[in-house]
């Protein structure tokens, strides 16, 4: 009788971007692999789904590992759908987003769609973890995460995860021995001051390059912010109930 788990791996980087192929590795390691990823880079999509246009997931043979892989044309949430709806048939016993080129702390979690694939999965039932680490370049060394990314994996599938909780996991860029540790922290109250520079095209239309600059407004000790400029990783417990809890009180007031 199998007795690994049966786990769901999925970016927004695509299927062949060096995050998913190291996380891949890393859950061969502790389970059955399908991989179910987009067919190129969906970063920023947040929780977007395609509705209005055709989706494609087709087989694919990446590299030689035991993995099962598909190929789709759609979103990181997509990809969950399809999996858990149509591929598998079934719900897996974990599904692990990344590893993400890129932080994804603070208000980055809204944005991103390396969570929203994890939150996605945790929609569904299942026990997700979004990992990211703080390295755009596409030749990042994600070898220094490894084991905290082995060990926080294993940790869940032993613990559980409540239901509508997934863990949103940020690793610093530094080698592993300048890896302090792990922290569970809150997520940090910042915002993006956006810049649109403005262009013009060689027929006199305009267009836009939207840039902008990470703001910090917290400065406690408890934030995944300030575990990664510590050198910890930052696990910050998410939920997608956006309901104001402490706010309906007071609605109920305005005599609405």
């Amino acid at each position: 009788m199998n007795d690994k788990p049966l786990i769901l791996v999925t970016n927004d980087d695509g299927i062949t971007a060096p995050g998913i192929r190291e996380l891949i590795s890393i859950m061969n390691e502790i389970g059955d692999v399908i991989v179910v990823a987009p067919d190129s880079p969906q970063s920023g999509m947040g929780h977007a789904i395609t509705v209005n246009s055709t989706l494609f997931c087709n087989p694919v043979n990446v590299d030689d590992g035991p993995q099962l892989e598909y190929s789709c044309s759609g979103t990181p949430a997509d990809c969950v759908k399809m999996a858990v709806s149509e591929i598998l048939n079934k719900k897996p016993d974990l599904c692990v987003s990344g590893i993400n080129h890129g932080s994804n702390s603070s208000i980055n979690v809204i944005y991103s769609g390396t969570m929203s694939a994890a939150v996605e999965a945790g929609i569904e039932g299942v026990p997700a973890i979004g990992f990211s680490l703080l390295d755009y370049n596409w030749d990042a060394d994600f070898r220094p995460s490894r084991e905290f990314v082995k060990k926080i994996t294993l940790s869940v599938l032993e613990n559980k995860l409540p239901e509508g909780v997934v863990l949103n996991v940020n690793i610093p860029k530094a080698k592993k021995e300048a890896i302090k540790g792990i922290k569970i922290c809150r997520q940090a109250h910042g915002i993006w001051k956006e810049d649109f520079d403005k262009r013009t095209n060689p027929l006199g239309k305009d267009y836009y390059w939207l840039s902008g600059k990470f703001v910090n407004l917290d400065h406690g000790e408890d934030t995944d912010i300030w575990a990664l400029e510590n050198d910890y990783i930052s696990v910050v417990p998410v939920q997608f109930d956006l309901t104001a809890h402490h706010y309906m009180h007071k609605l109920n007031n305005w005599g609405l």
